[in-house]
């Protein structure tokens, strides 16, 4: 009995010890829709992301997700008081294409934007003047490189919404006339909504979205580890197979 106590002891110490020395890394996302985020962020795209980088043992670093509103996140940012790093971002959102005030991973995901509308009621931006005075859902405190001089020269009125979701809501429940949106949103939306012969997707102007993550200068030695898993991920059939579920 006294020789289990002290296995016992011997292993609860152990334990401690370990978890002493694991560095959890925080980290921050403002997304909130589908297929990045589902089920109040316990499941998709980022969080299987994450679950995957904890597989892959970067010696003591563990990592935990968390949401963070995009006007918050970014007066941290700026501020440099933000306490982890950013998964999903890309240079241009920040102003960095540089890619000077921030250490970036290569892109994990790559996405483009669509113009999403009813079937019935098509907007296509490849028609002359067929945008002109539409109604198009984005989302709220959001910056559109490539796409919000498009929308200003189209004479679209902008009409924001709290999430992308939200805006394909709107759209279904025809309040709008058309939303601007990620392509792989869109098609998971309308997957899951049983809606793929209802709504039309144009491919908008602009560049690809590169969804990449974000290390702020001072956490370096984070970059250095979690840099070439990210690197290494189009050549993974694991995160592959992943990758497909969310397509």
């Amino acid at each position: 009995m006294r020789q289990a106590l002290s296995a016992l002891t011997l292993l609860c110490a152990v334990l401690t010890a370990s978890l002493a020395r694991a560095e959890v890394v925080n980290v921050y996302t403002s997304a909130n829709f589908a297929p990045l985020l589902i089920g109040g962020g316990s499941q998709g795209l980022y969080p299987e992301l994450i679950d995957y980088l904890n597989r892959q043992q970067l010696g003591d670093l563990s990592f935990r997700l968390h949401y963070l509103p995009r006007k918050r996140l970014q007066m941290r940012l700026e501020s440099g008081k933000l306490d982890g790093i950013v998964i999903g971002m890309m240079p241009a959102w920040l102003n960095d294409e540089d890619q000077r005030k921030y250490l970036w991973t290569v892109p994990f995901a790559i996405d483009r934007f669509v113009l999403v509308s009813r079937r019935e009621q098509p907007v296509n931006p490849a028609v002359a003047g067929a945008l002109y005075g539409k109604t198009i859902g984005l989302t709220l405190g959001y910056v559109y490189p490539g796409l919000d001089e498009w929308i200003r020269r189209e004479g679209l009125h902008r009409a924001d919404a709290l999430s992308e979701e939200i805006n394909l809501e709107k759209l279904r429940l025809d309040r709008i006339d058309c939303v601007a949106v990620s392509e792989s949103v869109a098609r998971y939306y309308l997957k899951s909504h049983n809606a793929e012969n209802r709504f039309t997707l144009f491919n908008l102007p602009g560049r690809q979205t590169e969804r990449r993550f974000l290390v702020p200068q001072g956490q370096a030695d984070v970059y250095e580890r979690l840099a070439p898993v990210i690197r290494k991920l189009k050549d993974d059939p694991a995160w592959q197979r992943i990758l497909s579920k969310y397509e």
